[in-house]
């Protein structure tokens, strides 16, 4: 799943192409199967956006809105399949045609999104009050800084029965992080991401925090492709801090495989 980094990277490519313009042109093509509530009125979304100014692209966790003049606010949630493109118009989009949901046109630029599955058109009102994005925690990659003493309050209120990188991965607790940055940052801190949550002190939690936020910034701001990973997919590989042989295994009540280090990272 595209975690906060990537979402990051995708409103800044799309920002200097539509934030301040009205769009020369919005596509719709027709609902897919499984698309969230809201899609079923996506052949009247290119009437109802005609004319107005895209006031603001903006991201929280793993969500990208796009704030349109007269109260209307497009929201997009990637999950596992979907992807944004940003190309010159004319250019070969990298995904086909046919699973574009969503294109944007303005200043010789497409904007594409491609394969939703959540792409939802709604009052900035509905979407102020929105359930599902009011539970998420902070977001670490907020622009004005991130509440780390929220999400302290928010984790230790939460069932202490997790592991450290199930509660790094749940986003009512901490909204941005999925399983590539829980390796990364549990690495960063020198944890192991097995470790149960309430034998975690919050000194090392901040230093956790401290440590991938600003490597998810630089990858939300210049790009996926800069980030070095240090352990995450470098299963067998030795680690580069102290040269153990990084290891990997499902974890959590996902089964989610988890990469870490068994000689720098402390286990509980």
């Amino acid at each position: 799943m595209p975690e906060g980094d990537t979402i990051l990277w995708a409103a800044t490519r799309i920002r200097p192409v539509l934030e301040g313009t009205v769009p020369d042109r919005v596509e719709m093509p027709p609902p897919r199967p499984g698309a969230a509530r809201g899609s079923a009125g996506a052949p009247r979304w290119p009437a109802m956006l005609a004319g107005r100014r895209v006031e603001s692209v903006t991201t929280r966790g793993k969500n990208l809105f796009l704030l349109f003049s007269g109260g209307l606010a497009l929201h997009s949630h990637l999950k596992m399949t979907g992807a944004w493109g940003v190309y010159l118009r004319g250019q070969e989009w990298h995904r086909a045609p046919r699973r574009a949901w969503l294109v944007l046109e303005a200043g010789g630029h497409s904007v594409v999104q491609f394969d939703g599955p959540v792409l939802e058109l709604m009052t900035t009102a509905r979407l102020r009050s929105d359930r599902r994005l009011g539970r998420l925690g902070p977001d670490l990659l907020a622009p004005g800084g991130f509440d780390a003493e929220r999400f302290l309050a928010r984790l230790r209120a939460a069932d202490a029965g997790h592991s450290l990188g199930d509660s790094l991965l749940d986003q009512s607790l901490l909204a941005g992080i999925g399983n590539i940055w829980k390796a990364e940052g549990c690495w960063e801190a020198g944890l192991d991401p097995r470790r149960p949550i309430h034998t975690v002190t919050d000194a090392e939690l901040h230093t956790l925090t401290e440590r991938v936020r600003p490597r998810m910034l630089d990858s939300g701001l210049r790009g996926p492709d800069r980030a070095r990973l240090e352990v995450y997919g470098r299963a067998g590989r030795p680690c580069r801090r102290c040269g153990a042989t990084i290891r990997s295994a499902p974890d959590g009540d996902g089964a989610r495989i988890t990469y870490w280090c068994p000689g720098c990272q402390r286990p509980a």
